[in-house]
């Protein structure tokens, strides 16, 4: 498996040379010493690792010397069949080409993160007079001004929220501000100008943007200058209402600024403090621009092979700026650990983006109190995080316990169907393991083909079609399978079971209680009928966790298909209606609900769309 960009490769292709340990020998022994990129891989084929190396030859070498190897480095070994390899020109190269194929093949003994694609921003919009501040997540691509990424989406509306008390620029959508005859409630409470019925003028709703860009990039003295200007000059030309309007802004700007600053030098900056423990590998995360915190957050990146924090956060770093999204990168990242190789990290992200960064470990002053910062909360986050993981597994001790059962269930798998009055029914799968939810094992079925609204059913076909490709071998059986029901639908999941020849998969129902109160809960264990737990205890907890994880992942489930079944029946039907048609009229109008609202004229302003279309799809949208 060779990357398209890489300028050699050498592969297993060879059926001349021999089998086994013979062939992974001799391809040990034909390793260069020079540059580039190795892959691992199992009997079968499989990318088990990837990693990239100064010297190939004497990197690979190092894993087979059987010295000084970890546990989990020992089991990557053991699991070695075959090695690719990829020459580069240079070590920069193969780190740039290494996260490529990380991104791509996701090997299980590589740190891997979130794919973090949908990281949120504040945009500005291209509206010609009055953009819209707002929180946005995606593409990049369709206009306007972008200012992010921040860290979480809580980073971007404690933002907004600032933005808003300060400058008032208005946060609605297109459809909405269009459509405006009277200000809304933001305007009510001070957090608008109210530009929909105009109130400000273009000009001055101009000159509060700029403002609100400046605060964006962390030009805070900047504004407080221009507002202690503006006060002056208003309270010389006798305008006190308007030099006391300004005064405020400067009282809630520096209230701003004392609840946010890190320091009072300013300063632009990526702070990340590694702790390790407990088996788990946790990083945080300070994000610092113009002295201000824009936010902070805390990773739990899974590390087969990091034998320490230094390690641990480099791999973390070459995955974060390098792993596919474009960063807001500053001039320098702080660490708490010296990671090796930091002169290659740092070239291959001025490759990437086109500018000069400095990783620096040992610094002083304010940048020393970031440090830190970030050290503080990662050993926080880390102990929080074990905290959590020996309060489920004790959990299900406490469950193994009340059940009865031979064996700890290190598995649990948990079925809810939802609809309404059998509309769009939708099965939902979640998956708890022993450091819980399991999410991206987390599955949802859209039931076709029976009677609407027949539960039995439904959960007859969504266990059918989970457990035959689970028997199938894609993925991994249940050691507890619980039914969100009573004993009619453990039956049908028996059937299900029987009929498929699934052994070895204890079922359990859950019947709500009367008044659907917790703890009120009957428990069916199939073979030895009802079982009492105790209401409050934890083996309880966990049952009443998962049955209610997957209540609200089949109600949300649900909740879509049913918006995208009425929203097509609705506009699709309507002849001479496409797809970019009706792309315009829900960009227009916000919903299908906004589009019954609205009358011929109204319809009949959008372009492309005739006053004859109009009156069609107003009477499609208008049944009598």
């Amino acid at each position: 498996m060779q990357h398209p960009d890489a300028p050699e490769s050498t592969s297993s292709d060879d059926t001349s040379e021999p089998a086994g340990e013979d062939r992974l020998t001799a391809r040990l022994q034909a390793l260069p010493g020079r540059p580039g990129v190795y892959r691992m891989l199992a009997a079968d084929g499989e990318v088990l690792y990837v990693g990239k190396a100064r010297h190939l030859k004497n990197r690979v070498s190092s894993y087979f010397r059987g010295k000084a190897l970890t546990a989990k480095t020992m089991a990557l070994v053991n699991r070695i069949a075959d090695i690719e390899i990829t020459v580069t020109s240079s070590e920069t190269e193969a780190l740039l080409l290494e996260q490529s194929l990380i991104k791509s093949l996701r090997p299980p003994y590589n740190i891997l993160l979130r794919d973090d694609k949908s990281y949120p921003y504040v945009r500005i919009s291209n509206h010609p007079e009055y953009p819209q501040l707002g929180f946005y997540r995606g593409s990049r691509q369709g206009g306007g001004r972008y200012y992010g990424p921040y860290p979480s989406s809580s980073a971007v509306r404690e933002s907004l929220h600032i933005l808003q008390r300060l400058f008032q620029l208005r946060s609605c959508e297109d459809s909405y501000f269009n459509n405006r005859s009277r200000p809304c409630l933001q305007y009510q409470i001070g957090r608008c100008s109210a530009p929909c019925v105009g109130l400000i003028s273009p000009e001055d709703y101009a000159r509060d943007l700029r403002l609100a860009e400046l605060f964006l990039q962390g030009r805070n003295q900047q504004i407080l200058d221009e507002f202690k200007a503006a006060m002056e000059t208003a309270a010389a030309e006798l305008a006190f209402e308007k030099a006391a309007t300004y005064r405020d802004q400067i009282a809630k700007l520096r209230k701003i600024q004392e609840q946010q600053y890190v320091h009072t030098s300013g300063g632009s900056a990526d702070a990340f403090a590694v702790a390790m423990g407990g088996g788990l590998v946790c990083v945080h995360g300070l994000f610092i621009r113009g002295g201000r915190l824009l936010g902070h957050r805390s990773w739990f990146p899974r590390d087969e092979l990091a034998e320490d924090p230094a390690t641990a956060l480099a791999d973390f770093l070459s995955q974060f700026y390098l792993g596919g999204v474009e960063r807001d990168l500053p001039a320098q990242i702080l660490l708490t650990e010296a990671i090796e190789d930091a002169d290659v990290l740092s070239a291959a992200l001025a490759s990437r983006y086109g500018s000069r960064v400095q990783l620096q470990s040992r610094v002083r002053g304010p940048r020393a109190r970031w440090l830190q910062m970030a050290h503080e909360n990662a050993e926080l986050s880390l102990n929080a995080q074990i905290a959590d993981r020996k309060n489920v597994y004790g959990r299900f001790l406490a469950l193994q316990e009340g059940l009865g059962l031979a064996a700890l269930p290190e598995r649990l798998e948990c079925f809810d169907i939802s609809h309404s009055r059998g509309e769009a029914t939708v099965a939902s799968c979640v998956v708890f393991d022993t450091n819980g939810p399991l999410k991206s094992d987390y599955r949802r079925f859209n039931i076709e083909g029976i009677e609407p609204g027949d539960d039995y059913a439904a959960m007859a076909q969504a266990l059918t079609r989970r457990y035959r490709r689970l028997k199938d071998g894609e993925g991994r059986l249940p050691d507890l399978l619980i039914i969100d029901g009573g004993k009619g639908q453990l039956g049908i999941a028996r059937e299900v079971l029987a009929d498929l020849q699934v052994q070895g998969v204890q079922l359990l129902g859950i019947a709500k209680g009367p008044g659907r109160k917790p703890g009120l809960e009957t428990i069916h264990l199939d073979g030895q009928g009802e079982i009492r737990l105790p209401p409050t205890g934890p083996a309880m907890h966990l049952l009443q966790h998962i049955r209610d994880e997957a209540h609200r992942f089949a109600i949300t489930g649900h909740r879509q298909r049913r918006q995208k079944s009425r929203t097509v029946s609705t506009i699709d039907a309507i002849p001479g209606i496409g797809p970019k048609r009706k792309r315009e009229l829900l960009r227009h109008f916000g919903s299908v609900s906004a589009l019954q609202g609205a009358s011929v004229e109204e319809i009949a302003k959008l372009p492309g769309i005739s006053r004859k279309l109009a009156e069609t799809i107003y009477s499609a949208t208008h049944p009598q």
